[in-house]
């Protein structure tokens, strides 16, 4: 799983980016509110740590932006004293705040929790199907029996739970309203952001040379593989 860390403090940066490295997830960082933004269209994370007294853009502004196109978490780092921004944040769409100074393994903690409310899977493991291998401890996808040459496709996370719920039952049509509830929950998709996000995964696997193989069935949904396989 990929964090965008958004600190100017460099030396905390550091640290807080060495926790969670050393946590299994995979960091990039920046440490002003527009290469934030920057960072966050090319990097395409799955968790935003932001700090709010950032140089060029604050952080309250990059909450803005980065929620006006995305649901990706965003947990706030603030000091104390910043509660009206806080609130501020969280009413303009993030997800919680940490106050500093705090611990960093309690950061990973709250991390874990708020990926797990989110139903994003961040714990080991892999899943084969279909002919491909999803690590969902990496958020990676790759074609099966390559072994070392095998070219891992990135995801982000909505990716990652269309395709891992397409793999959970390879061979069978799953109905696009299932797969909306999988992602997004009951009342959070639509047709035409399934079709897109279809679109996409497509996209960055057949990029990878790995065998993308969903499949659509018009008027009901989609399926891993070919129908009647498994």
């Amino acid at each position: 799983m990929k964090v965008l860390l958004v600190e100017d403090d460099l030396a905390l940066s550091d640290v807080v980016a060495f926790t969670l490295r050393r946590a299994g997830y995979d960091v990039v960082a920046a440490y002003d509110g527009l290469a934030a933004l920057e960072l966050f269209e090319s990097a395409a994370p799955d968790l935003l740590l932001l700090d709010l007294n950032l140089p060029r853009l604050d952080g309250l502004g990059v909450c803005r932006r980065v929620r006006a196109g995305s649901d990706v978490p965003i947990i706030i780092l603030s000091v104390r004293g910043e509660d009206e921004a806080v609130v501020r944040g969280l009413e303009m769409g993030a997800d919680d705040y940490v106050v500093k100074p705090f611990s960093p393994t309690q950061l990973v903690a709250r991390i874990r929790a708020l990926m797990r409310r989110a139903g994003v899977v961040t714990t080991p493991g892999t899943l084969a199907a279909g002919g491909l291998v999803l690590d969902r401890s990496r958020g990676e996808v790759a074609r099966e029996g390559d072994g070392e040459a095998a070219v891992p496709v990135r995801l982000t996370a909505l990716e990652m739970k269309l395709l891992e719920a397409l793999m959970r039952d390879p061979g069978r049509v799953l109905p696009s309203e299932a797969l909306i509830a999988a992602v997004w929950g009951p009342e959070g998709g639509d047709r035409t952001m399934l079709k897109q996000l279809v679109y996409r995964l497509r996209s960055k696997m057949e990029d990878a040379a790995a065998p993308s193989a969903i499949e659509t069935v018009p008027g009901i949904g989609y399926a891993l593989g070919k129908r009647g396989e498994s």
